[in-house]
């Protein structure tokens, strides 16, 4: 035995494993070859037999310690759909035979085939089925069209008969044919070959879970009748729910215009919680809608929806002849002034067929000068993004009035989000019931179905993502914490574990704390690295053009940093974001949900999402402890490596139903502006972001105290001496002769 080479290769290893070291999948580095959460993990693992029956490869695995790609990412995304055939595992079934791989050969060479012919072959449902448990993808009816009329029918034959007993609703669950690749949208589905090369321009080949099964959903018009359906979906954040809405939208506009059936007017209205939000919408479907004459416009204030000239000019009418009445009544008292009416300013009318708006905006549009939301007779599409906050008490009315507003007997209603509790699916359900039960009374139209579309688990955060939940007992804990983040000590962890690298983001739970954080942190970059224009601050309180300009320059990468409230939190893509640093915890699971979710884009592996937690958290934190751990059991990561142990659950307080709401409605008090927590202020000054200490400030204040002082009897004395002067002017003025 070489005892040399024996040394020499250990020392390699070791000069390898130091290189190899610091290096670390960020979600930044790049795009994945597949943007799916679930199923391709699972079918790209290999099986005992074929690492026994390749000791090559599974040596050459074991040295350079790190997964090697596999094989199949050599492949078009398409082709690799379900992983390697010699790979495979589905459900627990072993496909290592050599029979077994020569079929699946045969299969992906057919599915090629079909794709470049442009024709559909459809799947059973036994295939069906698979494809969607491997994906975590559960579509569930919940209101069947046809068991609707009948039991309409059957109310009204049973008016005379005692009320029986209201029978539990069965819910069907569906299996329709999975879209595998993007390349078989006009085989299978017709869509237009502008839309479809829109879409491959973007780069767009494997669909993610929710695309792979809502777009069959709404794009096969749901039956023979084409009806169409309303669909409830709630999906993971970041697994391209904004595509999955927009292309049967824009690919049922091109089928009217290409059918001579186009109408004028707004077709489809989307409606978002933020204009951020709103914007990127806007530009997403402007890229799927190029070159096909479809517009799509953003509502801004100005704009006006409907042709309100007829309208105004009526009611100016009905005014004038009602003033008119009462000054001949009042003609005897001589009251015969008129009041001027007020003409409201006519702006831009909106031409496009697709309409995306926050709900302030559009219903300030709508409403004429009587105070009343018009209506919306052309629209057909209502799509509702992040629909448990637009169904929210913050917005809901004004969510509502737009619903009622469009009277269309046609409109198809999706709702869209990564968050959905009972009661927003239950007032979702009992809006479309009571709109469609006037309609049936009144135009006898038919109703569509109801579908529930849920991918993963519900209400859970993406499993790709790497928690970290940190106590840090105070404020300045929290500030210490934040810069270790920004100096971290070394390049990564002894365990492995990934680490926060910018560009992040940076959640408060207040205005006035992001600005103090902000103030805080500004300088903690060397100019050498940019300085303070590496870090930036956005919040709803900034013009509307300072925020379009801090959202480009983080976009650009010329901001690393980015403080922010939950204005932010919500839909809002940025797909090279490494991490979230939640200074202030979450005030609800849903927040946490959906603030973890600005990273780990499109199924991007490595991003990190930091909660730092002080003792003003401690009774609200296992709600996000919960869905930490239900994330992590998701991804399969082991029970020995979980971020939140047993313990820790054991040891937290259960948080009431009250104090839940409490905290989501006003965050933690002590945090909040103005606010004091005794009597002596002692909660209002441990809440201050701030480093400095208690003497420190005092002697600041003191300085301060000072010189504004001094400044004021500077100002006092000089307002005396100009009296007095005045004063001794005054005596010495000739006051005329005396007698």
């Amino acid at each position: 035995m070489d005892f040399l080479k024996v040394l020499s290769r250990g020392t390699s290893l070791s000069k390898g494993a130091s290189k190899n070291a610091p290096a670390q999948q960020l979600p930044s580095s790049g795009g994945p070859s597949n943007p799916q959460l679930f199923g391709h993990d699972a079918t790209q693992a290999k099986t005992p037999e074929d690492a026994s029956s390749n000791p090559s490869k599974n040596k050459k695995r074991k040295r350079g310690q790190q997964q090697a790609a596999p094989q199949s990412a050599d492949l078009p995304p398409e082709l690799d759909f379900f992983g390697d055939g010699a790979r495979d595992k589905h459900e627990g079934v072993s496909l290592a035979t050599d029979a077994t791989k020569k079929t699946l050969a045969e299969e992906s060479a057919k599915e090629v085939a079909q794709d470049a012919d442009g024709a559909a072959q459809p799947l059973d449902e036994e295939e069906c089925k698979r494809i969607l448990r491997t994906h975590k993808i559960k579509i569930t009816l919940l209101e069947d069209r046809k068991a609707k009329e009948e039991e309409r029918k059957s109310k009204k034959r049973k008016k005379s008969k005692a009320k029986e007993a209201p029978q539990k609703k069965t819910k069907v669950q569906l299996f329709p044919q999975p879209l595998t690749s993007f390349k078989k949208l006009r085989g299978q589905f017709g869509v237009s070959k502008k839309l479809s090369d829109n879409i491959n321009a973007q780069g767009y080949s494997v669909p993610t879970e929710v695309q792979l099964a809502s777009l069959p959903l709404l794009l096969d018009d749901a039956g023979p009748e084409g009806t169409g359906i309303d669909l409830l979906t709630v999906a993971p954040t970041g697994s391209g729910k904004t595509l999955a809405f927009l292309i049967p939208v824009v690919n049922a506009l091109l089928k009217k215009r290409k059918d001579g059936a186009a109408e004028k007017g707004v077709q489809t209205i989307i409606l978002a919680p933020t204009k951020e939000l709103a914007s990127q919408i806007v530009n997403e479907g402007r890229k799927l809608a190029l070159k096909t004459g479809i517009k799509v416009s953003l509502m801004k204030k100005g704009m006006e929806v409907l042709d309100q000239a007829a309208e105004d000019d009526a009611e100016e009418e009905q005014a004038d002849e009602s003033s008119e009445s009462e000054n001949d009544g009042e003609s005897d008292s001589g009251s015969d002034t008129k009041k001027p009416s007020k003409k409201r300013k006519r702006g831009q009318l909106v031409k496009s067929e697709i309409l995306v708006t926050t709900p302030l905006t559009l219903v300030h549009a709508l409403q004429g000068s009587n105070g009343k939301v018009g209506a919306l007779p052309t629209v057909k599409y209502l799509i509702l993004d992040e629909a448990d906050v637009l169904l929210d008490p913050l917005f809901r009315e004004q969510t509502l009035d737009i619903w009622n507003a469009c009277g269309n007997p046609q409109l198809r209603v999706s709702l869209w989000s990564a968050t959905m509790g009972s009661n927003i699916e239950e007032l979702a359900t009992s809006t479309i019931d009571k709109r469609w039960e006037a309609l049936e009374d009144s135009t006898g139209v038919t109703r569509p179905d109801l579908v529930r579309l849920v991918v993963g688990l519900k209400d859970s955060a993406v499993p790709n993502v790497h928690h970290q939940l940190t106590y840090a007992a105070t404020e300045q804990g929290k500030l210490l914490a934040v810069r270790q983040l920004l100096h971290p000590t070394a390049p990564t962890s002894r365990d492995n574990t990934p680490t926060l690298r910018p560009p992040f983001l940076i959640f408060t739970q207040t205005i006035p704390r992001a600005q103090a954080l902000f103030s805080e942190l500004q300088y903690d970059i060397p100019p050498e690295a940019g300085g303070s224009t590496r870090i930036a601050v956005l919040h709803s309180s900034l013009s509307s053009s300072l925020r379009d300009n801090v959202m480009a320059r983080f976009r650009k990468g010329e901001v690393w940093v980015l403080i922010t409230t939950d204005l932010l939190s919500r839909g809002v893509d940025f797909r090279g974001i490494n991490g979230v640093v939640n200074y202030d915890a979450p005030t609800s699971g849903a927040a946490y949900i959906h603030r973890v979710g600005r990273t780990g884009r499109a199924g991007r592996a490595g991003g990190v999402a930091v909660t730092l937690y002080t003792e003003e958290d401690v009774p609200y934190i296992k709600n996000i402890a919960n869905i930490i751990r239900a994330s992590e059991q998701l991804s399969g990561k082991p029970e020995s490596e979980a971020t939140v142990q047993q313990w820790l659950l054991d040891a937290l307080p259960t948080p009431s139903k009250r104090d839940k709401q409490r905290l989501k409605k006003r965050g933690v008090e002590a945090r909040r502006a103005g606010v004091v927590g005794n009597e002596e202020g002692r909660g209002k000054l441990k809440t201050r972001i701030s480093t400095k200490s208690g003497f420190e400030r005092r002697v600041e204040n003191n300085r301060k105290g000072a010189v504004e002082g001094s400044r004021r009897r500077k100002e006092t004395g000089g307002a005396e001496k100009r009296v007095q002067r005045k004063e001794e002017a005054s005596d010495g003025e000739f006051g005329g002769f005396e007698d």
